[in-house]
């Protein structure tokens, strides 16, 4: 039976807002034990989280066109999560029982892009957003903000906020004149016990910093974003102060410790470990943004000494979250004696059919999108061994942004410098077939919401920028086998922060010690001019400092759009009709040990 569970009091930019939970029919409770002729009353209850669904409803890749799958046969969607919802609420009391998110939800699939650009849900009569949808109908509880909460603007954000049954939280997303939250800080949800003494359960949205540097365009002059353990040091102690008996942290923070974005902020990207250690009063914290999976990891609090309990799911709806919390009433109030923390695979499952009911229509109009055909393609290309070979399908991406840059500059102040593209594998599974080219083919090379800008970089410049990048490769002697699938990925580098450049040529040797790899570095078939100055194309995300990389985040900008790269592609190969490798495609930069190729 639905629940009417979520009245909440005041604004977005209110204090918090507050949810009750009524009494369940046969709510359970653990039995109280006897205690020299005292019982001890108890009360059990689980907190269900997800975390970086990425517009994900569907166990479908709208790339690929076909039922998502991938090495480790995980599935992905709400549909999947609401069956594992499902399952727990039956075994636990549907009232026993809350479901949170941390974030990353409007952002990622064709699915969510589709209604953010081409059928918006901004329009005077726009749809109303399928996570927004599918959320509503499985019951959440409350959701942190993700950063690519922000891709699309905060209309998009606002309206999708408007949508959803639940509230949007982030308490260190503040308004940038007044300083006030800009969104709820706080939920707080009361369980009913069978002792008459009600549990209340606060959960308190944390988001990340870098969003003050991803989504500058979208959010300067608007909102800023201090750090989670700031944030939090104000609000965990004013929710015990007003009742709270358990209070839940939804981060959407990794646990590392560690920012990519370098020293542009005071503050740290990946800061749900530091809140545990740092912040006394936290229960435990529901981890999101770094695509890892957690199932339980115990951090110690400096100054109570206790043990708060952090999980992450598994992206894009591949698990489930269950906090379990036991708790016993003690000295007139409910305190925790126990957490533990469990993850549950969502490829066990079957879709739940009232959530693809729900959405089939939207899911059949993103199809039919996806699969328009926008041209032709003379040879196949493909991203597989786009890693560790300079492939013409990466070569695609840098021409289409330096064609773009190039025509944006003509006739200006810097039309005569040379003008050079940096790109990334964002997909190793991506791919332009031979013959017809569709939305979905060209889409697929850009699965972010990344613009594109022109910044002026001297030679000096793109070699450390080139060093840096470079990191990306295991060290491997001369003479020792190499395993493309063991090459990459040093230093936790993920692909898409391995940026190879266009319009240049350059070894790396990756038998030599990072910092120390780049030779042969040439532009027009002369070693490159330490003091000579180029543009490049660059996308916002690396531009912005995403990524770390040197120099171009401090570099002079001459240019910057506001379309995306993935429409820009679009817009290219529909222009051109068809695309021919032969007009872009060269092999400029190698892996070499001592002077020889690696491939």
């Amino acid at each position: 039976m639905p629940l009417d569970r979520r009245s909440f009091l005041g604004s977005s930019a209110a204090a918090g807002a507050v949810a009750l939970a009524g009494p369940a029919a046969g709510a359970e409770a653990a039995p109280a034990a006897s205690h020299g002729g005292r019982r001890t009353r108890r009360y059990s209850f689980t907190v269900m989280g997800t975390t970086d669904l990425h517009g994900n409803v569907f166990n479908w890749d709208y790339f690929t066109d076909k039922e998502f799958d991938d090495k480790d046969h995980n599935d992905v969607g709400l549909a999947k999560i609401s069956t594992l919802v499902n399952q727990v609420r039956r075994e636990k009391g549907r009232r026993n029982t809350l479901l949170i998110d941390a974030g990353d939800t409007i952002q990622g699939t064709q699915l969510s892009y589709y209604y953010a650009k081409v059928d918006p849900i901004t329009a005077a009569r726009g749809p109303v957003h399928p996570m927004a949808l599918a959320m509503n109908a499985i019951g959440y509880d409350a959701a942190a903000l993700g950063n690519h909460e922000f891709n699309y603007g905060i209309p998009v954000l606002r309206k999708f906020e408007e949508q959803c049954d639940f509230p949007l939280l982030g308490a260190n997303a503040l308004d940038a004149r007044t300083r006030r939250p800009a969104f709820a800080p706080y939920s707080m949800h009361r369980l009913r016990t069978p002792y008459g003494r009600d549990v209340r359960v606060a959960v308190l949205g944390l988001t990340n910093p870098g969003i003050a540097i991803w989504d500058k365009a979208n959010v300067q002059g608007k909102m800023v974003f201090p750090g989670l353990e700031e944030q939090a040091a104000k609000w965990v102690p004013r929710l015990r102060s007003m009742g709270a008996d358990v209070v839940i942290v939804s981060a959407h923070s990794g646990s590392s410790g560690t920012s990519s974005y370098g020293d542009q902020l005071p503050y740290v990207e990946n800061a749900a470990a530091l809140v545990a250690e740092q912040v006394p009063g936290i229960d435990a914290i529901l981890v999101g943004h770094a695509h890892t999976e957690i199932p339980e990891y115990r951090v110690e609090n400096k100054a109570t000494g206790k043990s708060v309990v952090l999980s992450e799911p598994l992206k894009w709806g591949q698990r489930l979250t269950l906090f379990d919390f036991d708790l016993v009433w003690s000295k007139g109030r409910w305190r925790v004696a126990e957490v533990g923390a469990k993850v549950l695979n969502s490829n066990t499952v079957a879709e739940d059919r009232r959530i693809t009911r729900l959405l089939g229509d939207e899911h059949k109009k993103v199809v039919r999108y996806v699969n328009q055909v926008i041209g032709t393609s003379k040879a196949a290309m493909s991203t597989a061994e786009g890693p560790y070979k300079d492939v013409a399908i990466i070569d695609l991406i840098s021409h289409v942004q330096a064609e773009t840059v190039k025509a944006a500059l003509a006739g200006g102040a810097y039309a005569k410098l040379p003008v050079l593209s940096q790109a990334s594998c964002f997909s190793r599974t991506a791919g332009v077939p031979a013959g017809e080219v569709t939305i979905r083919d060209a889409a697929g090379l850009y699965p972010f919401e990344n613009t594109l800008e022109a910044r002026v970089l001297t030679g000096a410049q793109l070699k450390e920028y080139l060093e840096f990048s470079a990191r990306y490769y295991v060290r491997t002697e001369a003479g020792v086998p190499v395993n493309p699938a063991k090459l990459t990925n040093a230093e936790n580098t993920p692909d898409y922060n391995y940026d190879a450049l266009y319009g240049v040529s350059y070894e790396i040797d990756i038998a030599q010690p990072a910092g120390s790899r780049i030779s042969k570095l040439r532009f027009e078939g002369k070693d490159l001019d330490p003091k000579a100055e180029f543009v490049l194309a660059v996308n916002n995300y690396r531009a912005s400092g995403g990524g770390n990389f040197p120099h171009i985040a401090r570099a002079k900008q001459v240019w910057a759009n506001s379309e995306e790269i993935r429409n820009t592609i679009i817009a290219w190969v529909k222009a051109k009709g068809t695309i021919d490798p032969a007009e872009f495609a060269s092999v400029d930069w190698r892996l070499t040990r001592a002077g020889a190729p690696v491939f």
